[in-house]
């Protein structure tokens, strides 16, 4: 397998939403991208794609030598992939034809380069089964668009080899990405589940008559999403527990999860979950004091509701 820094072509198989947003990203950090796509008219979506992220994208700051017209739309999949030292798959969410194009691109993709799917839900443990060489392949799911949202959870399956879990988390955080290396499959990852689980609760509200769509966006963007680029859910509910941080947060609010205000089921708060989640606040937070996040929670809200109300106003 190549050195990380080595790289300097990447392929991107799949040139929709998210296979055209992969392809303004490694643009602009300075890398020649190969893209295929059987539809007839990719070439031209995919220009229009890149040209609609290229001044958000120059606004940000782009790498030396990072070029808009570094790219090459390729004829056939063989094509695509020669030369490149990476390969990213952004098909439609369609298990059959995702198990026959991994299993395309493990055909002609030399050895030794690794080859992540996009894919938002499936695990490659039943996306690499037609695979000849399938310890190349992971899952690298971003979240749209990938040119702005740093994100991306790799995950390998169970024929996928530990080097290329390790290699594609090197990879990704080399192109400036925000990786979560997780251990083990989980259906949709771990932001798909929490980001479904709030899209299921808004849809039983409006389908109850209980809150309309505009009740439900404001209480998220005027609310607590105002605190979530700040610190996640976990942290979050660390200060909401005051000086004591998670432990009094869930001695003092444990009993109420059991209070009917969400369709999901609560988990039972064992004495096993919640040392682990206690644990996990003061992990996060270290070495950092209670005091350091709320105060560093609220210049970072400040900062937020300047930039967006900015934003808004053109």
């Amino acid at each position: 397998m190549p050195e990380v820094s080595t790289v300097d072509t990447v392929a991107c198989v799949g040139a929709g939403v998210i296979g055209g947003g992969w392809v303004a990203h490694f643009l602009a950090r300075g890398y020649r991208v190969r893209a295929w796509d059987p539809a007839p008219d990719a070439a031209a979506k995919l220009g229009r794609l890149v040209d609609a992220a290229w001044p958000a994208l120059t606004s940000l700051g782009l790498a030396e030598g990072a070029s808009r017209d570094a790219i090459t739309v390729a004829g056939t999949l063989a094509e695509a992939v020669e030369g490149a030292g990476f390969v990213q798959e952004s098909a439609p969410e369609d298990l059959p034809l995702k198990q026959k194009l991994l299993a395309d691109i493990d055909a002609v993709t030399p050895a030794g380069v690794v080859v992540a799917s996009s894919t938002s839900g499936y695990g490659m443990t039943e996306m690499q089964v037609a695979a000849k060489t399938p310890e190349r392949l992971v899952v690298g799911h971003p979240f749209n668009p990938p040119y702005l949202i740093p994100l991306v959870e790799v995950v390998g399956g169970k024929l996928t080899a530990p080097w290329a879990v390790t290699w594609a988390s090197e990879f990704y955080r080399h192109v400036g990405k925000t990786v979560i290396t997780m251990d083990h499959e989980v259906p949709g990852f771990i932001a798909n589940r929490l980001q479904e689980a709030l899209w299921r609760e808004a849809l039983h509200m409006v389908a109850n008559g209980e809150a309309t769509v505009e009740q439900i966006d404001t209480a998220i963007t005027d609310g607590p999403g105002l605190r979530w680029p700040v610190q996640g859910p976990m942290l979050t509910f660390h200060l909401a527990g005051g000086e004591g941080g998670m432990a009094h947060m869930l001695d003092h609010f444990g009993p109420s999860l059991k209070a009917p205000w969400t369709r999901l089921e609560a988990p039972e708060l064992t004495t096993e979950l919640r040392n682990a989640v206690v644990d996990g606040c003061e992990d996060a937070a270290a070495p950092r004091a209670i005091a350091d996040l709320v105060a560093e929670r609220d210049r970072a809200i400040i900062a937020v509701q300047r930039a967006v109300g900015e934003a808004r106003r053109g």
